[in-house]
């Protein structure tokens, strides 16, 4: 039986550069995806957040140049808390799988690899 499960995943850049941000994301997505077997027409929306240092472009636009225009993308401002890691973009990815939630394997790469580490990669 088929269940709706949520992946998490974040990196960080070294710029904010379009290209920079596009490519970024995109290693992020394709790895979440991959480690999770995830196909096009298995997911159902991502959501993007980005922390407030970055203007660049939206992460969003990194998944459509994927070929993931059909899927409802939605972008937003992570909280602006202190400490927190900069130039960070961090994704959730809504999909459908036979997967048990304790099979997702979330992906944290570049400066976002400390950020969730209870979470199996």
């Amino acid at each position: 039986m088929s269940s709706v499960l949520g992946l998490r995943g974040a990196t960080t850049l070294d710029v904010d550069e379009r290209d920079h941000l596009v490519e970024r994301v995109q290693t992020l997505l394709g790895e979440m995806l991959g480690r999770n077997g995830i196909d096009h027409d298995d997911l159902i929306s991502i959501i993007f957040t980005a922390t407030d240092d970055v203007h660049s472009c939206f992460p969003a636009l990194a998944a459509r140049e994927m070929g993931l225009g059909d899927v409802p993308l939605l972008c937003a401002r992570e909280l602006d808390i202190d400490g927190g890691t900069p130039l960070c973009v961090r994704i959730l990815v809504h999909f459908s799988s036979e997967l048990r939630r304790s099979e997702v394997r979330h992906v944290y790469l570049e400066g976002a690899r400390g950020l969730r580490d209870d979470l199996p990669q």
